[in-house]
């Protein structure tokens, strides 16, 4: 399952299969728009999908997140591991969440493959904080722009060098900028909020209309993490550009990218880096099963360090870290080679036949 994305096709689900595992895909509500997505809700949804498979008699079910898949599922398996008067009461931006109603199986082990930090702690290393005004996509303070060459960037293909100290300004002004957008999104939940209170006291109906008039967040360039321009910073395997193309300089002021439009309670809920709470190192000491991790070796949303401390995080004695040549979405290093999912599937079968080994094999 993915907050984002529908798998019923996942690279995934013929290898599990082809290997002798049953494979359950779903979609969150909101299916392939992410407009309006709750990761809080999300939960609700993925809670159904383990009641279903343990009312259909499956003895083992083990959770698989794939990109921000991964960070669904520890923020899941923290909540469904808790009591139910523990869990969260109310998404970010303040929308309630029956959690504590829910049943929420929790399942018997973890596998990932290149999975990210979350979707707001990713975009936290994507925005552009150069961004100077957030109507004007085109406004930029030229001592930040990732993209020009005083600040060390390179014409493509040719790897950027940026200096350590710009690097440690880049990423301040990064939080910054997500800061300023959370602000902007709890200011536009609260004239909601107000209208409703006044709606409930005078019955105004120009109130009702305004509280649900919550408007939408438009947030320009988000491509401009400066690890898939400059690969000496986490080295890996990588190939130059970014999950969008291989010019972030360009699909950086495009309208592809993460996080685009957004309603101020999705913002919060997934988007934020400094409010989301579907952050794979926050939540994954509350996953105390065994974990698989699976990092591809040119991958460009996953990065080294950032496997070292996701594998650091879970507190299960049996955290098994495998690398395998890829790239993120499964693809081989060079054309002609093995691809990632298939050695994935590989690693995925080895690791659930030591663990869960099938009913002939008993």
């Amino acid at each position: 399952m993915h907050p984002r994305q529908d798998f019923t096709h996942h690279i995934l689900v013929p290898e599990l299969l082809s290997r002798g595992y049953s494979v359950w895909t779903q979609s969150t509500r909101g299916g392939l728009n992410d407009v309006s997505l709750l990761h809080e809700q999300a939960l609700l949804d993925m809670a159904a999908g383990h009641v279903f498979l343990r009312d259909h008699g499956f003895e083992h079910v083990v959770s698989v997140g794939h990109s921000g898949g991964a960070a669904l599922a520890t923020y899941y398996i923290e909540q469904a591991s808790r009591t139910p008067g523990k869990r969260e009461t109310h998404a970010p931006g303040g929308r309630r969440v029956p959690l504590a109603d829910a049943v929420m199986p929790v399942p018997e082990g973890l596998m990932m493959m290149a999975p990210h930090v979350g979707q707001g702690q990713l975009l936290m290393r994507m925005i552009d904080p150069s961004v100077v005004d957030e109507s004007d996509p085109m406004s930029t303070d030229p001592d930040l722009d990732p993209y020009d060459p005083r600040n060390g960037f390179a014409e493509p293909p040719e790897s950027s060098r940026y200096a350590p100290e710009f690097v440690a300004k880049y990423r301040e002004a990064q939080r910054a900028r997500v800061a300023r957008i959370d602000d902007h999104a709890r200011k536009l939940l609260a004239r909601a909020d107000d209208a409703r209170t006044r709606y409930s006291e005078l019955g105004d109906p120009r109130d009702r209309r305004i509280s649900l008039a919550t408007g939408v967040i438009r947030m320009y360039r988000s491509d401009a993490d400066l690890r898939c321009v400059d690969l000496s910073l986490d080295p890996n395997d990588r190939p130059y550009g970014s999950l969008f193309g291989r010019r972030p300089d360009l699909t950086n002021y495009g309208v592809v990218g993460f996080g685009r439009l957004t309603t101020p309670e999705a913002w919060l809920s997934t988007w934020s880096g400094l409010s989301s709470r579907a952050s794979l190192l926050r939540t994954a000491p509350g996953s105390d099963l065994p974990v698989l991790l699976i990092e591809l070796t040119g991958d460009q949303a996953c990065f080294p360090a950032d496997v070292g401390a996701m594998t650091a995080a879970f507190p299960h004695p049996d955290v098994t870290h495998v690398r395998v040549p890829g790239r993120h979405f499964g693809a081989p290093l060079a054309r002609g080679g093995t691809p990632a999912a298939i050695l994935a599937g590989e690693a995925m079968a080895g690791w659930l036949g030591e663990r869960f080994p099938h009913q002939a094999d008993r």
